[in-house]
């Protein structure tokens, strides 16, 4: 069974660590010394090119799926240890100290405790950086589909036609006239449209939510 570890409690865990021949940095990995500035020294011929990403690449995987790519101090959620172990891989093998990790994961694993798809990433340079961990779930098709209308305004406005479109076909609009047209139809879509474009509105304005391109890389919980 896998393991998890807050990071707040990696310190402890990892005090161990110290005492081997390559303790981990913890005030790295939890703080991020250098944050945006930081690189590794890394063997590059003992990486897997499959693990590298470029910001671009990784902006486009966040606004997609909707999620965050922030530094792991802002991580509210737990580190596998399974995590921790390939870091103290990884420093062995590479014969450096990693910092400056960072982490992929839904925006509410930013603020509470969920099991979902975190990835832990550690910067190479360039804007390029290593995948060294991901635990959960695979990301999905299906949340690819439900992060797909916030990716803009018009992908919005589509999802709320076409939500509009079949809840008007499930709603018995012969209850309204005794004799239904199209032209009744048309005017109960109209009327489900504005009711569920203002249900939108309100929770979007309401609860301070903004677009996926506008959140990916954003701390800050009003988004």
């Amino acid at each position: 069974m896998m393991k998890f570890f807050p990071p707040t409690q990696i310190d402890r865990i990892l005090e161990k660590e110290a005492q081997q021949d390559n303790p981990i940095d913890i005030k790295a990995l939890v703080n991020g010394s250098k944050l945006n500035e930081s690189t590794n020294n890394f063997d590059f011929d003992q990486l897997d090119s499959h693990r590298i990403f470029h910001i671009n690449q990784i902006k486009t995987v966040c606004i997609d799926y909707r999620l965050r790519f922030l530094d792991l101090k802002y991580f509210k959620g737990n580190v596998p240890k399974e995590g921790i172990e390939k870091i103290s891989e990884m420093e062995k093998e590479h014969q450096t100290t990693l910092d400056g990790f960072k982490v992929m994961a839904p925006s509410v694993l930013f603020r509470l405790k969920k099991t979902d798809d975190p990835l832990l990433f550690v910067p190479l340079g360039n804007d390029y950086f290593y995948l060294i961990h991901k635990w959960g779930d695979d990301l999905s098709f299906l949340r690819k589909a439900w992060a797909w209308p916030f990716k803009n305004i018009w992908n919005l406005l589509i999802a709320v036609l076409v939500v509009s479109f079949f809840a008007t076909l499930v709603t018995p609009y012969q209850i309204f006239t005794k004799s239904p047209t199209a032209t009744t139809f048309w005017m109960l879509y109209f009327f489900m449209f504005k009711a569920i474009a203002s249900i939108v509105l309100f929770y979007g304005f309401a609860l301070g939510k903004n677009f996926n391109p506008a959140i990916w890389n954003n701390r800050y919980d009003k988004t």
